[in-house]
């Protein structure tokens, strides 16, 4: 049995420990309202720009001279899994979602025999994906000095993978990341980026839509300009996405360990005053017995 002075360790340290998930928990609470407010309002813009694409594209009929984010390499060998992760832990199962996600589609394109590469963004995966698939990640891009994304720096990722792809490294690219649903749900989400995946069924009502629009230059100049920023539309979305669910899964890790805490004190707290109630009436029947004796 614990002695009083190990039990009063624990509970004191428990104590402490539940200071600061409480601390973590407020704390993730006001930021997740921010990064919440700046995924949302991302979105119709992302959202609007796909199907911009796809009234122009449904104009376009692709071929060699087509733009080449459109049509691609004419082939689908080497494929990059862009692997978008947070930077910190203490969030649950966030990470590990987005993980296994990359997982999954990165062994079903191996079982198809194709070659695969993975492009890191984000330090909390770098070490599965590494142990696992060794010597098959291209870039680990550093976030660590970022504490709310911009523009700039999904620009930044966007530029280097559009230079990889016209350098001939990969065929297509795959960005995975985790859709914000609430703060209680996040989805691991895999999008395609390059060659463009045009909607099916924006594509299909394009023509109808956009029966009465001339564009000025034509279709394909236009396309030429907006390709490259929807990679970088893309991948803004996702590391915006990324933080408000990274925070929602963080505020509710740490809700749940502040519970945990709280539970672990009233038990620590009874097995205390149970062992000192104990060791009280050993003394007393220690006292009582000597007295007999006298």
């Amino acid at each position: 049995m614990p002695s009083l002075k190990s039990l009063k360790v624990r509970i004191t340290s428990v104590k402490s420990t539940q200071k600061i998930t409480r601390a973590m928990k407020t704390v993730a609470a006001a930021k997740l309202r921010r990064a919440t407010d700046a995924a949302i309002a991302g979105r119709p813009y992302a959202e609007r720009l796909e199907k911009v694409m796809a009234s122009l594209a449904s104009k376009v009929t692709v071929g060699p001279n087509s733009p080449k984010l459109l049509a691609g390499t004419g082939k689908d060998d080497v494929h990059l899994i862009v692997v978008a992760t947070s930077e910190r832990g203490l969030a649950g199962g966030f990470n590990t979602n987005i993980v296994r996600a990359a997982r999954i589609k990165a062994d079903e394109l191996i079982a198809q025999g194709k070659k695969v590469r993975f492009y890191l963004v984000g330090r909390k995966g770098r070490a599965v994906i590494r142990r696992t698939y060794p010597g098959m990640i291209v870039h680990d891009h550093d976030m660590s000095q970022v504490k709310n994304p911009a523009f700039a720096n999904a620009l930044e990722i966007g530029r280097d993978l559009i230079a990889r792809f016209e350098a001939g490294e990969y065929d297509v690219c795959h960005l995975i990341f985790s859709k914000f649903q609430s703060a209680l749900v996040q989805t691991p989400q895999v999008v395609q980026l390059v060659p463009a995946a045009i909607p099916q069924a924006a594509n299909d009502s394009a023509p109808a839509a956009s029966a009465a629009v001339d564009y000025e230059p034509d279709e394909e100049t236009i396309l030429e300009e907006l390709l490259p920023r929807n990679v970088a539309i893309q991948i803004y979305r996702a590391l915006l996405e990324n933080q408000a669910g990274f925070y929602g899964a963080q505020m509710n890790a740490m809700d749940n360990a502040t519970r945990n805490a709280g539970d672990m004190i009233k038990r620590l707290s009874i097995q205390y005053n149970r062992t000192r109630q104990a060791a009280i009436t050993t003394e007393l029947v220690e006292i009582i017995s000597g007295a007999e004796a006298l």
